[in-house]
């Protein structure tokens, strides 16, 4: 395992490397797999179940940029117009703009604001985006940082539900099945689907999940 960079934080150490095996680009925090640029259908999918539920995504927000998976595939889309990142990790920014993380950051209708993306949709204004995905840690039962709890409860939920446009959309990435978190989405939304996404995570079958709530 070669390591790329590493870097450290309040919240502890990010670790960017490339595998041996494979030749992936993985990364980790705090020593737990986050992910790699090998399996990036469950960031894909996160982007296009957004969008296919917006007629016009004139502005989205997206919590966390990780390896830009998801942005990436929120770009391809024409009709975008805007998509701020909200990113706490100041590191995973730098490493994109120096191109060790090959960079999405150089379009034009990319902004990234380094903060913790619950103070950036709290200082949204209401009814400003059309979609809010997140993608902040590995979901409300396995976290890489204990604080991200809040992410998933109905407080926040609801705080992004406030930010979306009539027909706008929340999405949701987590790395397991989460009762809580549907029943949290369910109930600030009314409905929440679930679209389970099977995955190969190093050699083994995985599911991993994304929970979505539309306004």
């Amino acid at each position: 395992m070669a390591e790329i960079a590493r870097g450290n934080s309040e919240r502890g150490e990010l670790v960017l490397r490339r595998r041996e095996d494979d030749g992936a680009l993985e990364l980790r925090v705090n020593g737990v797999f986050v992910m790699d640029d090998r399996e990036t259908s469950s960031e894909e999918l996160l982007a296009s179940a957004a969008l296919e539920a917006v007629q016009r995504p004139d502005r989205v927000l997206v919590g966390g940029l990780g390896l830009g998976y998801t942005v990436r595939a929120l770009l391809a889309d024409d009709r975008l117009g805007e998509v701020v990142v909200a990113e706490i990790e100041p590191d995973l920014v730098s490493w994109m703009r120096s191109g060790l993380v090959p960079s999405i950051l150089d379009d034009p209708r990319v902004a990234v604001v380094v903060g913790d993306v619950r103070a950036v949709v709290t200082d949204l204004p209401d009814a400003s985006v059309d979609a809010i995905l997140l993608d902040v840690d590995n979901g409300p039962d396995f976290l890489v940082y204990n604080e991200n709890s809040t992410i998933y409860t109905s407080g926040f939920l609801t705080t992004c539900r406030a930010k979306l446009r009539a027909g706008g959309i929340l999405t949701v990435w987590s790395s397991s099945a989460s009762t809580a978190l549907e029943t949290a989405v369910g109930a600030v939304f009314g409905t929440c689907d679930v679209k389970p996404v099977p995955v190969q995570l190093q050699g083994r079958d995985e599911l991993y999940y994304v929970y979505q709530g539309a306004s």
